[in-house]
């Protein structure tokens, strides 16, 4: 464990260390052999590229409670969750769907989104001029620029998932007042990410050396084309992005399914994007190498067990989901017992053999055990977990990409194949669980398929947007006790001050 945790702060202390790095460190290339000859991957862009990164695995983009309340929050699987006066508002707003446009999260969502697109801009266009000005591109350039396009494409997917039309801004901005400028219809956001996820899949390389471990690839790219395209129930192009992954040979399913959201399990055969994290002895508590992604969703307890906030939780509904006798179901849903309460009512929880105890007073039966970190680490670089990586984009989720659009473009065959792959890795050496789906009904099959998600998936954010894009929200929500949902919470309002300091250029989302 010692070895993991140094490793992991060395390969974060680099990234950290080349994004405030002279040029004269820039121009090196990185030690050991490169995967694609002898170029070199450092671009006279790579301090800025590497801002992005921080910036992706930042607390409203990715990590903390404004990314969750948007991507999980909203589903019937998961909760606010911790008391029921912690973040009422954030409760009542995405729990409930009182949608109000002045709620704080909405604008730090779109605001950091935003951030990343124009520093994107910045480097795309910088890169633009140097080639007009008859630079010639290293390789390097190329993948920085790739880079740029990437981040830029996952920004705008973030935010056309969540508030529908937005500006396109896609240059760079020299005066504020230049980004004043109307919404843009989703389907020319659309287009916007699929040029930009084109140009990536072009330069960025399949594989990086392990110093550069979690660094943006061909099938990070591909993958999330797959995802965007999905969005749309754009089933062809769906398939094909999903499959080029599958066909790469880069990825696999033998990670065992307990191990994945371990530290030791951090980037494994799965692994098709995952945000770095780590935390120091000197630094055991900032943003600065780390995240709050296990410390917002950490058991909510007092002395040892005040391992965090205790928000997005799951449901009783996501725990009846599961088969009987699917192991995924203890390794999504963490046990506690409240103070006062009796530990022999719940299981332990493995692999530490631990029972938490939390508050009495919160409102939640689980936690998410999808973000529940090692004792050991605890103990010596504090209990917030800031070590702990995020699963942005794993192969599995792929793999039922390409079951889902198989079975939707009528390759039933291939979809049961893919959807086996999933549950054979869940069903491990026990055959007694899990039975393979063999039905070629494609309405029977979708429902697996949907079902496999949701179980396989669960607490990986973005179950409500898969409720959105099959058309049932408004049931599976109403049946769930979210009666206060209608068809127009697909999208969130747009932040009211957004609006308001715009001088009517932009437009609020009608019903807002």
């Amino acid at each position: 464990m010692k070895n993991f945790l140094k490793n992991k702060i060395m390969i974060t202390l680099l990234l950290s260390i080349l994004v405030s790095a002279c040029s004269d460190l820039l121009d090196q290339e990185p030690q050991g052999e490169w995967v694609r000859g002898d170029e070199g991957s450092s671009g006279s862009f790579q301090s800025d590229v590497f801002t992005l990164y921080a910036k992706l695995r930042g607390f409203h983009v990715t990590s903390g409670s404004t990314a969750l309340a948007i991507h999980s929050f909203r589903s019937e699987d998961a909760e606010k969750g911790s008391t029921a006066s912690d973040g009422a508002a954030h409760g009542a707003m995405y729990d409930d769907f009182e949608y109000i446009a002045t709620n704080g999260l909405i604008g730090s969502y779109w605001t950091d989104n935003y951030e990343i697109i124009h520093l994107s801009n910045s480097i795309l266009h910088d890169i633009e001029e140097a080639e007009k000005g008859g630079v010639a591109l290293s390789d390097g350039d190329q993948i920085n620029k790739s880079e740029a396009h990437f981040f830029r494409a996952f920004a705008f997917f973030n935010l056309v998932r969540a508030f529908g039309d937005v500006p396109k801004i896609d240059f760079k901005i020299a005066d504020a007042a230049e980004a004043n400028i109307p919404k843009s219809p989703a389907t020319e956001i659309y287009q916007l990410i699929d040029a930009d996820l084109t140009a990536a899949e072009t330069h960025l390389p399949r594989v990086w050396p392990p110093v550069f471990v979690g660094r943006l690839t061909w099938g990070a790219a591909r993958a999330l084309h797959a995802r965007t395209y999905m969005m749309r129930n754009d089933w062809n192009n769906m398939y094909a992005a999903a499959t080029d992954v599958i066909q790469s040979g880069i990825y696999n399913l033998n990670t065992p399914y307990n191990q994945i959201f371990r530290e030791t399990g951090e980037n494994s055969s799965e692994s098709v994007l995952e945000l770095q994290c780590t935390a120091t002895a000197s630094q055991p508590a900032t943003n600065d190498l780390g995240s709050q992604f296990a410390q917002v969703q950490g058991v909510r307890g007092a002395g040892d067990w005040n391992l965090g906030w205790g928000w997005n939780t799951p449901t009783e509904l996501l725990a009846g989901a599961f088969e009987t006798g699917d192991p995924r179901k203890d390794e999504t849903l963490l046990y506690f017992y409240k103070t006062g309460g009796d530990p022999a009512s719940i299981p332990a929880n493995q692999p530490y053999n631990e029972k938490p105890m939390a508050n009495a007073d919160v409102i939640n039966k689980y936690y998410n055990k999808k973000a529940y970190t090692n004792p050991a680490l605890r103990i010596t670089y504090s209990k917030s977990g800031y070590w702990y990586n995020i699963r942005i984009i794993r192969y599995a989720d792929v793999v039922l990409m390409a079951a889902e659009a198989a079975n939707e473009t009528g390759k039933t065959n291939e979809a049961i194949d893919y959807l086996e792959m999933v549950r054979a890795r869940a069903r491990g050496n026990n055959n007694s669980i899990l039975p393979k789906v063999t039905t070629t009904d494609q309405a029977e099959l979708q429902n697996a398929i949907r079902h496999e998600r949701r179980v396989e998936l669960g607490m990986e954010f973005d179950r409500f947007y898969d409720l959105v894009r099959w058309g049932i929200a408004r049931d599976v929500l109403h049946a769930a006790g979210k009666i206060n949902y209608q068809d127009k919470h697909a999208l969130l309002p747009l932040p009211q001050n957004e609006v308001d300091k715009s001088n009517g250029v932009l437009k609020q989302n009608p019903n807002y």
